[in-house]
């Protein structure tokens, strides 16, 4: 079982930066592939963006490609989401989420097993 807490949301103006975390408790986290989704009011959770289990490739959704860069931190089971240029249509709840898959970034939630509780991030025009 692997346990999730993201933290780092809030509320930033449009152009602005956020950095979210995510820390994993288990001593396992290397062998997973990492990713963060997001669901606004009304609509469907959301891909944002993907790393495999080295950090060597990541992958990243059109809607924030060029803004956000994801990374990982093996040794501190940790995982972030660096959020740039902020806009409003950015503003949902944001959740990190473990795979066991591993030869490709998978890009739906269905292949995520593990799941965050969510973190809030708000962007004012």
């Amino acid at each position: 079982q692997v346990q999730l807490v993201e933290s780092g949301g809030g509320l930033v103006q449009a152009g602005g930066s956020l950095r979210l975390s995510c820390a994993a408790s288990t001593s396992t986290f290397s062998t997973y592939t990492m990713g963060w989704f997001r669901q606004a009011p009304g609509k469907e959770r959301e891909f944002v963006a993907g790393i495999r289990r080295s950090g060597g490739s990541t992958y990243y959704a059109d809607s924030v490609k060029g803004r956000f860069t994801i990374s990982r931190d093996n040794a501190k089971n940790t995982v972030y989401l660096q959020m740039n240029s902020l806009k409003p249509e950015d503003t949902a709840v944001y959740y990190c989420a473990a795979s066991v898959r591993h030869t490709l970034v998978p890009v739906t939630s269905r292949s995520y097993a593990y799941w965050g509780q969510g973190t809030q991030v708000t962007v004012s025009s």
